[in-house]
Order: structure tokens, then sequence, then C-alpha cells
């Protein structure tokens, strides 16, 4: 499903103020959520980072703020479960977090990488110099 106009309504709803970084410390005032509670996130989020000042103080740009107040609303209004989050913060933000490929999925499209330059192998053996 593709994110529509109704979707950039939410996110500027969901902007915080202009700055270029937020401290732990404005995010929890903002989002009136427990730091222990954002670290979590942080884990099961993968497109949800906070960086570290010279001071080893945890910072936020403005889009992770905004991703945090979204994923606080789904969670408390529309009672998603955090895969159900996730889906839609990928959704409405243009995110992709990496697919796994089953294993037996990779090992025959290994399978047929090998067979195929193995015949060019071949091919190549018969031609002439």
């Amino acid at each position: 499903m593709k994110s529509g106009a109704g979707d950039k309504v939410i996110r500027q709803a969901n902007a915080p103020p202009d700055k270029l970084v937020y401290t732990l410390d404005e995010v929890v005032r903002l989002t009136k959520l427990d730091p222990a509670l954002l670290d979590s996130w942080e884990q099961e989020f993968p497109f949800l980072h906070s960086g570290r000042t010279a001071k080893d103080e945890k910072i936020f740009r403005p889009k992770d703020v905004a991703m945090i107040r979204r994923i606080q609303e789904l969670l408390e209004t529309r009672g998603l479960t955090l895969a159900g989050v996730r889906r839609r913060i990928e959704e409405e933000f243009g995110l992709r977090t990496p697919q796994t490929v089953h294993p037996e999925q990779l090992r025959k499209v290994l399978a047929e990488v090998r067979d195929g330059l193995h015949e060019i192998a071949a091919s190549l053996k018969k031609s002439p110099s």
C-alpha cells in the first residue's frame, strides 16, 4: 500500500519543532516515554536510530522523533502489535528493512549460478584459442 496525502498530514502532525537534533531528555519530555522504552524500541525497530554526542549523550534526529511519536500513537490508539507498527511505519515513512531469505531458496539460487558458471567454463574449454 502506498502512502497518500493523509499520511503526510500524520507525519506533519507528529513532527517536532524545527531542530537539528534532540537530546534524550527532550524526547522523553516531548513524548512522556520512559528512556528504557525508547531503548527497547531502538532494538525492536531497525529504522529507529539514535546518535551520540562527543560527551556520549544520546541524540535523535527530527525524523526519529516523528517516528517515535507515530509508534506511540499506533500502539496506544490503534492497538497494533509491534510487527504491525513496524510495517505501518515502513509504509508511511518510505522505509524498507532487509527481508530474510529462506536458506533453501538461497541454496537453490546459488546452485543455479554454479551450474551456469560450469556451463560457461565448459564452453570456454571447447572453443579454440
